[in-house]
């Protein structure tokens, strides 16, 4: 963002009224604003824009809930009362990604209701509904492709997972994918395919002392238990890999905006590079950069140089203590504005093309609707 060569300016107005754009995805790393960015984008979608929006958050800490006004948020989208929609005739819904929940329902609606109990009631499928790595990343964009499918919606607005790696979102599918295609479950399941022999006689002597050395490690019960899982889930494996590559199109297709979240911190920017420079592998629609919790000196003048040099000289004069504190303050902000703006040049001299917007930061959390409504008019600058 220097100066003589700054980014283009970001028009987040255009992409929330533009009838083409069905899904805007906010991502970044973990603590940069995306859940309050994404509720800001979707409320004001729905009330400047006349759009029947729902928001997606996977945030856990149900900030969501109350900023909306809203005692839960669960499963199903939930519609926001009391927001001004009168004139634009649009609506707001808001939802946050259950994935037991979400893993529950892809169950039941593939499977028989005898086998869907019986995979439920294993101790394996169990823990990975609840907590294998990389699932809430891949329920989020099952939900998504849920959301998308049903057609209900002109604008879905989600708040990507806060994962230690803002690619986690995008990498899941394929996470999952490997994980189901593993040479070792391709082994754990060709008992249930060759009419439930026991594998040991179903395979060599080397396998069958490999089957040995994983029952040492993992137990007989914890094998017996992941040998069931992945029988009965069998059918369903090439259903899990075709709805992730259906929603992975989606997301790379024009109806798709990502824009990209950030602080003006090192580690933040540098994720949001990486993802800039991902999203551009994987021909995904990257709509700009939204730089959250900017600081800005009130005036550009004094410098901090000058500001330091006048507290100085005040204090050798003896000068009025709340007078050299204020200069101080000033040197003190402007330092930080002009580290913050080294900082995102970071991302803008590699991306130069990208639109960017500055969000100057605010005294206070986000509580309420005004507060979303505030931020919403600072991320479009109306």
């Amino acid at each position: 963002m220097r100066p003589d060569h700054p980014a283009p300016e970001l028009d987040i107005d255009q992409i929330l009224a533009d009838p083409g754009v069905r899904i805007v995805v906010c991502c970044g790393s973990g603590g940069v604003g995306k859940t309050t960015t994404a509720a800001a984008l979707a409320l004001r979608a729905a009330e400047r824009h006349g759009r029947r929006t729902v928001v997606l958050t996977i945030d856990p800490a149900r900030r969501l809930a109350q900023s909306l006004g809203l005692n839960e948020l669960d499963n199903t989208p939930r519609q926001v009362k009391g927001i001004d929609v009168e004139t634009s005739g649009g609506e707001l819904h808001a939802m946050m990604l259950d994935m037991k929940r979400t893993f529950d329902d892809v169950v039941l609606a593939h499977t028989d209701p005898a086998k869907a109990a019986e995979i439920f009631a294993n101790p394996f499928y169990q823990a990975m509904s609840s907590t294998f790595a990389g699932t809430q990343e891949y329920m989020a964009m099952e939900k998504l492709g849920q959301l998308h499918a049903r057609g209900e919606w002109d604008l879905i607005v989600v708040d990507t997972p806060p994962s230690r790696s803002a690619l986690d979102f995008l990498d899941a599918p394929a996470r999952l994918s490997r994980f189901l295609d593993g040479r070792m479950l391709r082994l754990l399941l060709a008992p249930a395919r060759s009419g439930g022999r026991s594998m040991f006689s179903l395979v060599t002597a080397s396998f069958g002392m490999f089957s040995r050395v994983v029952q040492k490690v993992l137990g007989a019960q914890l094998l017996t238990d992941l040998s069931g899982f992945v029988a009965a889930l069998d059918s369903m494996f090439g259903g899990f890999r075709q709805r992730a590559e259906q929603t992975y199109r989606v997301l790379q297709a024009r109806e798709t905006a990502f824009l990209l979240v950030a602080v003006p911190e090192p580690d933040a920017v540098r994720e949001a590079a990486y993802f800039a420079g991902r999203l551009g592998q994987e021909r995904m629609p990257l709509a700009g950069l939204v730089l959250n919790r900017v600081h800005r000196p009130a005036v550009e003048r004094p410098t901090a140089a000058e500001s330091l040099a006048a507290a100085e000289r005040l204090v050798e004069l003896g000068g009025h203590e709340a007078t050299v504190e204020t200069l101080l303050a000033h040197a003190a902000l402007t330092q930080q504005a002009a580290r913050e703006r080294r900082v995102a040049r970071v991302f803008t001299d590699a991306f130069p093309a990208v639109p960017t917007v500055a969000v100057t930061a605010q005294p206070a959390d986000v509580h309420d609707v005004d507060g979303l409504r505030t931020i919403g008019a600072a991320i479009s600058r109306r």
